[in-house]
């Protein structure tokens, strides 16, 4: 097994879907094959910005033949988890050694490569800066149950004994809790996207709660797009499948209901979703809420 770099652009022509599955072609398979079983980390150009970022890792499960073209692949994937930001590959003096020089000269020849193995150590120090940020509203016994990052590597030559709470804190399910948490609110900007609501309490602790979409218990992941911020009420009524949205975001409300809920809710019926496509909830994720615990 060994720790990989994959390449994603965000409208890739490949057949991907973020923390679920990688498309690739066979000149890649070789290195793909050596992550099965073990992490591999997000990377590539993000809409409006120039640079290239470490955006968020996941676990390959398997690689398996594309049955429609001869000389593609998928990796599927796992446990896929979000950066709170994403992280200039050149941040701090680079990550990956055979990539950024010391002198910060790149690497073309390995710059070009949409798969990359890396050092555990350069693993460890990229995912201690993408996963680093303090939550700005912890929940409030968040302290007592979940690892805390010390400060983070700036780059891979300074890794040190970090390692191993990094990876740690990867497959924590209390630690992934809270990130998925701090990350919808985030995007989502505290406010409940089927009300409208930002309510913040007297404490200044947004209400506002993460909802996935396919829960983790029935194989969702924590990607963003797996996510949706929404108040207590409107959440119950979500996982109870009283309450779901379409592909253009419209909510839809079920026949099952014994009231109706619409003032309840945006006065279009249209939810509030975050600008950026790569945060919005993805239509794999919402056709399954639909077809599995929608209440029609």
């Amino acid at each position: 097994m060994a720790k990989g770099i994959f390449y994603h652009k965000v409208d890739s022509t490949y057949d991907d879907v973020t923390g679920i599955r990688y498309h690739f072609p066979k000149t890649y398979f070789s290195r793909v094959r050596q992550t099965v079983g073990d992490w591999v980390i997000y990377y590539g150009p993000l809409p409006r910005m120039r640079s290239r970022y470490y955006s968020g890792l996941a676990r390959v499960s398997s690689v398996k033949p594309d049955p429609r073209r001869d000389d593609h692949f998928y990796a599927h994937l796992e446990d896929y988890l979000d950066f709170d930001a994403p992280v200039d590959y050149v941040a701090g003096g680079g990550f990956e050694r055979k990539l950024v020089g010391p002198d910060l000269s790149i690497n073309p020849g390995r710059s070009v490569q949409a798969v990359r193995i890396i050092e555990e150590e350069e693993f460890a120090s990229i995912v201690a800066a993408g996963l680093g940020q303090e939550d700005e509203w912890p929940a409030r016994l968040e302290s007592q149950t979940i690892l805390h990052f010390e400060e983070a590597p700036q780059s891979s030559y300074d890794v040190g004994d970090f390692e191993r709470p990094i990876l740690l804190q990867t497959i924590s399910r209390p630690f992934r809790d809270a990130k998925f948490r701090q990350h919808i609110r985030t995007v989502y900007d505290r406010t409940c996207a089927f009300t409208g609501l930002r309510l913040i309490n007297g404490g200044g602790r947004p209400e506002v709660e993460a909802a996935h979409i396919i829960p983790v218990e029935r194989g969702g992941n924590d990607s963003v797009q797996n996510g949706i911020a929404l108040s207590g009420t409107v959440h119950w009524m979500f996982d109870r499948g009283l309450l779901s949205m379409g592909d253009d975001y419209k909510i839809i409300c079920s026949r099952h209901l014994n009231e109706d809920v619409t003032h309840l809710l945006t006065k279009d019926l249209v939810a509030r979703v975050p600008t950026e496509l790569r945060y919005r909830p993805h239509p794999r994720y919402l056709s399954w809420h639909r077809e599995n615990v929608f209440k029609q």
